[in-house]
């Protein structure tokens, strides 16, 4: 069983994760440790060492999240947090078990995959949240700094699952290659090389490639690409932005500069998939970012029906992105 901490009741319940909200960033959570634990009533007794250690752990992993919560008031970091929660979650192959939310990311052979640069910068924001909190694995803490940057910039409240085991050492990292591209040509994104390119492929099915290996679905795929609501792409990390710095981005906060997909590019809402829209009107704003991937959405029939009802529904886009 795996303990499930739901940041909005502090309840503990069992739950087992074969889904994830990942940015989520989002908040793919692939889960590799478990925490055995029955339910905890909070009005109990807590006599036996058994009850008083779970109990501290509940208490361990609610001040972990307040704190990330506080780090993401401070810094206005909660793009750059989620974006770690997606990277290290994101490489998971369904197939070969291999990949996910193990915390791998935080050795340098994974830093410098393609899509990682600035990555670093989100694990030393961290550090000292880790150092206070030791018990506490990366897999873990990343995935929970997501989701408490997703819920600080007015997001859903994600229900977590903790008990990850962090990789020991980077014979655990997966192969360069398994994260989306920005721009054609598109690699595989699967398989034993991953980097390999595939000329004809569309946008289209380069996401399904990347997304259906984690055993994600078009309705996930829709879903987690909604968290593009926050942050912004850099031209000297991406080939595909056109822009180093548009009006919305000019003066931060933090590094200036860089394209948003997004107006307010610290608020989650569902104004991505309203701004996909409006350039397919011709009243797409020209210093807003999209990507090949991006305009995927509406392109491909299926993705479309999903981007048109979150574009409709903020509440049901709430609801997808806290599952998928």
């Amino acid at each position: 069983m795996m303990e499930k901490i739901s940041e909005q009741t502090g309840n503990i319940t069992p739950g087992l994760v074969t889904r994830c909200g990942i940015y989520s960033s989002v908040l793919l959570l692939i889960v590799f440790g478990i925490i055995q634990a029955e339910d905890l009533h909070l009005g109990g007794y807590m006599e036996s060492p058994e009850l008083r250690e779970r109990h501290s752990t509940k208490e361990l992993y609610r001040a972990a999240y307040g704190a990330c919560h506080q780090l993401v008031k401070a810094k206005k970091c909660a793009p750059l947090l989620v974006r770690l929660g997606w990277h290290d979650s994101g490489n998971y192959d369904g197939e070969t078990k291999s990949g996910g939310a193990n915390g791998s990311i935080r050795f340098e052979k994974e830093l410098g995959h393609n899509g990682n640069a600035g990555i670093p910068n989100a694990i030393a924001l961290l550090k000292p949240i880790k150092d206070r909190y030791p018990e506490i694995s990366y897999a873990d803490l990343f995935q929970m700094a997501s989701a408490a940057a997703i819920d600080v910039s007015g997001g859903p409240k994600v229900d977590m699952l903790y008990g990850r085991q962090d990789a020991q050492s980077d014979s655990e990292v997966p192969p360069n290659g398994r994260l989306p591209g920005a721009a054609a040509p598109f690699h595989k994104a699967v398989g034993s090389d991953p980097t390999e390119l595939a000329e004809s492929m569309t946008p289209a099915e380069h996401i399904r490639a990347v997304f259906y290996r984690m055993g994600l679905e078009d309705v996930d795929i829709v879903a987690l690409s909604g968290a593009h609501t926050l942050g912004r792409a850099f031209k000297d990390r991406s080939g595909a932005c056109p822009m180093a710095s548009t009006k919305y981005t000019a003066e931060g906060p933090g590094t200036k500069g860089g394209m948003s997909w997004t107006t307010e590019w610290l608020k989650f809402d569902n104004t991505y998939y309203q701004e996909l829209l409006k350039g397919e009107k011709g009243a797409g704003d020209p210093e807003l970012l999209k990507l090949a991937t991006d305009t995927a959405l509406l392109t491909d029939p299926a993705f479309r029906v999903y981007t048109e009802k979150f574009a409709n529904s903020q509440e049901d886009f709430f609801q997808q992105y806290a599952v998928s």
